[in-house]
């Protein structure tokens, strides 16, 4: 499968995959200044551009996902986190430093990976009954309304 994307600008750096099995393409920090660096302090939140937008094809999003890399050693995790199809504008990623110490991030840097994933479109049906697993067997569990702790651990 393809998938088509566009440089808002000249000097975004192109989706990349590292190695041909990775499951998702690399998107970096491409502010419109090249020389713009930011500083995400602990405990806080940015929204980086990447200078690209994506075609995603109907019955597909691109989720975004963490990199390793990022969240292991600097603190960073990815926050919002689907771009659905026929969103045309810029993807934005929403970076949140949950380490200790300020993370400055450099413009071209990685920062996260994006992931085509099939979607299954649906509509939400509202019943009047509250246990909805009594009249028809729609899973194979019997977990009930079993939450936190309740297989265990």
């Amino acid at each position: 499968m393809l998938l088509e994307y566009y440089r808002v600008r000249a000097s975004a750096h192109p989706p990349t995959r590292a190695n041909p099995s990775d499951a998702g393409l690399d998107v970096y920090f491409n502010p419109e200044s090249a020389t713009k660096k930011i500083n995400i302090a602990a405990g806080q939140s940015a929204v980086l551009p990447t200078g690209l937008k994506f075609g995603i094809p109907h019955g597909y999003m691109l989720e975004v996902k963490n990199r390793s890399s990022m969240a292991a050693k600097r603190g960073l995790v990815v926050g919002a986190c689907v771009i659905d199809s026929g969103y045309d504008g810029e993807v934005f990623i929403n970076l949140h430093n949950v380490g200790v110490g300020p993370q400055v991030l450099l413009p071209q840097t990685k920062i996260a990976q994006v992931v085509m994933v099939p979607v299954v479109h649906f509509r939400a049906l509202e019943t009047s009954r509250d246990n909805l697993y009594d009249w028809y067997p729609i899973t194979i569990s019997d977990r009930g309304a079993g939450a936190l702790g309740s297989t265990g651990e």
